[in-house]
């Protein structure tokens, strides 16, 4: 999560939707911000104290966490945005993440399936590296009612077009998109999967298709 004071904006940062790429961009605005000094030490003071104190939004927050800790008309003042992707290519990309930065959480078997089988394993443990990617992207922008609570929802698919957008919006010039940690030598998310694999992914994800409209095979 990136909170601007000077420039009015939140920035939602769903794991696997080019936020790492994103949250660069935006940090190069926030550090001009005259609060950044104090946001910055509050978040080392966070990290001292093993992140007791609570000072700090943390990078994959769901917007309700700053709903609830923002002053109401502030929150309400803010530009607040996020980006989406189709859930069955988040898993491919988080699939290449894993395997690329994480694989020793696999187990030995370094298939796909074996790599959803793991992640929707209902009696494993909670695990950063697992979960990040496969909470409901919906359960990000809404709040304790449901309410989706963003002002704007960018879309990994048009992710030049709506970068430009957000930038109009926050109403400075948009510095040059950097492509941080993009996996190489993918196919096709579709090809990944079988008949019942992508009905597993569906089942997780069925807030993100009503609310987002994603589909397995996009028109």
């Amino acid at each position: 999560m990136v909170l601007s004071l000077r420039h009015r904006f939140l920035f939602v940062h769903i794991a696997k939707t080019a936020g790492s790429s994103l949250r660069r961009s935006l940090r190069r605005i926030q550090r001009r911000d005259p609060w950044y000094v104090l946001q910055f030490a509050a978040s080392r003071l966070s990290h001292v104290s093993g992140h007791r104190i609570a000072s700090k939004l943390p990078r994959h927050a769901r917007i309700i966490a700053a709903k609830e800790m923002l002053p109401e008309p502030f929150f309400d003042s803010l530009f607040k945005f996020s980006f989406v992707r189709n859930p069955w290519d988040r898993y491919v990309s988080a699939y290449h993440h894993i395997m690329r930065e994480q694989r020793h959480l696999l187990k030995g078997d370094e298939s796909f399936e074996g790599f959803l089988r793991l992640v929707f394993d209902p009696e494993r443990p909670w695990q950063y590296h697992l979960d990040t990617f496969s909470t409901v992207e919906w359960s990000y922008l809404v709040d304790l009612e449901g309410r989706c609570c963003v002002d704007f929802i960018g879309r990994y698919e048009r992710l030049e077009e709506d970068y430009e957008e957000i930038f109009k919006r926050i109403g400075v010039s948009a510095p040059g998109l950097a492509h941080e940690r993009m996996s190489s030598g993918r196919k096709d998310y579709r090809s990944y999967y079988t008949d019942e694999t992508a009905a597993w992914v569906a089942d997780r994800h069925r807030a993100d298709l009503e609310h987002l409209a994603y589909t397995f095979d996009p028109e």
